[in-house]
């Protein structure tokens, strides 16, 4: 009798267990599909990968249901520090009653995360990763101090590969196209534990975008030559440092022979040259075609940005017409005309203190003076744009008065300078 008393208990907590785990599994799922939008539409403002942010969130917020995320929409434990003057909340974590963050909504606490670790010195190392390297992002995490538990890595690995996140990630690329049926689903040969799947409506995946010139042309794999110039045709999202190792090119050398700023990853497909381009083209003249930039022709030419620029008497905002023909061998007699571009009249400067109705203040400032009118291109994202123009993506959302970082092709951007 004791012995079927035992075995009957046992059942019986085996059974609890299996329901708790399945519970908690569909409370996951439940999160994912509750916020996977808004951490896709981040990784596209701020380049923080989609899958990463889900599964920091989960794991901070026991996947929405901690005390601190009811009481604050604070979904990443951000403590206040000195720089926070927005409202908090005392929460028990390290310590007694410490301050944390709280957040009108929870798609405040995502951007708070996104800025957190783009604006952070000591995340910086994390943006020279491959996004879809998910495994060091989680690591590079950790050993940048963002986690004091030993084992926080492999804790984000393991939900991003058991609930497939990295499918988010992908979507925020422009790599995969969201079906009309998307699921946030479980490995079931890791957990065990079959979960129904919960359906979620996606947002339409991030436009792809081609340029102009590269739409014409079919680049072979590995590493080829243009005007005698060592060159590959790289995806975007590839890290640039993996380019540099891989082809034994200093990093710093690589952005300079590309006439780059520093970046970490690619945020469009793009030939990536591995020496120093030639400051002649091999054909005599270029005609600017729809939708290149001097970059892009530079870049197609194998010819020195400075030297198009010096041949043609432009600067490097300078966007010539179409049709219009470039020098890539000897100086032009003249400059070609340039796209059109807009004026905004100059607002008069008043004294300190001086505030009338009709004065442009704070970051309206920043639309005083002249703009470009710039169109979207298939696969282009808003973060792809700010960062050829270098400029915030949160200011091309302002200037062109966006409620949310979806652009469309053909849509029509101003860009201030």
């Amino acid at each position: 009798m004791q012995n079927a008393r035992t075995t009957f208990l046992a059942f019986t907590f085996m059974c609890a267990a299996i329901v708790s785990h399945a519970q908690n599994q569909a409370t996951i799922t439940n999160y994912i599909n509750q916020y996977r939008d808004v951490a896709i539409a981040e990784m596209r403002r701020s380049g923080v990968p989609a899958s990463i942010t889900i599964a920091q969130g989960i794991h901070e917020t026991m996947a929405g249901t901690s005390d601190l995320v009811v009481k604050s929409n604070n979904h990443f434990g951000i403590k206040c520090k000195s720089t926070w003057t927005g409202e908090s909340v005392s929460h028990d974590d390290d310590a007694r009653g410490e301050c944390f963050r709280k957040y009108t909504s929870p798609a405040d606490s995502y951007r708070d995360h996104s800025d957190f670790l783009k604006d952070s010195p000591r995340y910086a190392s994390l943006f020279r990763l491959d996004p879809l390297n998910y495994t060091a992002w989680a690591y590079g995490l950790k050993k940048a101090g963002y986690a004091t538990n030993p084992k926080y890595p492999q804790i984000i690995v393991k939900l991003i590969e058991d609930y497939n996140l990295q499918e988010y990630t992908l979507i925020g690329l422009g790599k995969m196209q969201p079906k009309a049926e998307e699921f946030a689903k479980v490995d079931v040969q890791k957990t065990n534990e079959v979960v129904p799947a919960v359906m979620v409506t996606t947002t339409e995946a991030a436009p792809k975008y081609s340029r102009a010139v590269e739409a014409k042309k079919a680049y072979p794999q590995g590493e080829f030559r243009i005007n005698d110039t060592r060159a590959i045709y790289a995806k975007e999202g590839t890290s640039l440092l993996s380019i540099a190792q891989q082809y034994d090119v200093v990093l710093v050398r690589l952005f300079d022979f590309n006439d780059m700023k520093q970046s970490e990853v690619l945020a469009n497909d793009q030939l990536i040259f591995l020496q120093r381009k030639r400051k002649m083209g091999t054909n005599e003249f270029h005609i600017v075609r729809e939708g290149e930039t001097l970059y892009d022709i530079a870049q197609e030419e194998a010819i020195r940005l400075e030297a198009l620029l010096e041949y043609n008497q432009l600067q490097e905002r300078m966007r010539p017409a179409v049709g219009e023909r470039l020098y890539l061998k000897a100086k032009a007699n003249v400059r070609p005309s340039l796209a059109k571009v807009e004026l905004i009249k100059e607002q008069p400067i008043f004294a300190k203190n001086e505030t009338p109705n009709n004065v442009v203040t704070n970051s309206q400032t920043q639309r005083i003076g002249e703009f470009v009118t710039h169109t979207v291109q298939p696969k282009e994202t808003i973060y792809s744009i700010s960062r050829k123009y270098s400029v915030k993506a949160d200011d091309l959302a302002e200037w062109n008065q966006l409620e949310n970082y979806e652009l469309k092709t053909g849509q029509q951007l101003k860009i201030y300078k």
